[in-house]
């Protein structure tokens, strides 16, 4: 299926990017699977806005699904 995602030290992050990576593999369309992601991120963090859950969840995917990074990035200050 997708690719392991175990670098990414973040819970909340690596849980975002395998479910949109696994999300895209099944054949979901890409907003279905950023929908989901958002949503999953704001199980993680209810207190949360949606904006600030949908430019995270965005800027995981770019990063990690879109540009194939494996280096860090900015985003919420959880483990």
């Amino acid at each position: 299926m997708g690719r392991e995602f175990s670098y990414i030290a973040r819970r909340c992050e690596r849980a975002v990017v395998t479910a949109y990576r696994e999300l895209r593999d099944g054949g979901n369309a890409d907003m279905a699977a950023f929908t989901a992601c958002t949503t999953l991120y704001r199980i993680h963090h209810p207190e949360s806005s949606v904006t600030e859950a949908r430019r995270l969840v965005s800027e995981w995917i770019d990063h990690h699904v879109v540009q194939g990074m494996q280096t860090e990035t900015d985003g919420c200050d959880c483990d």
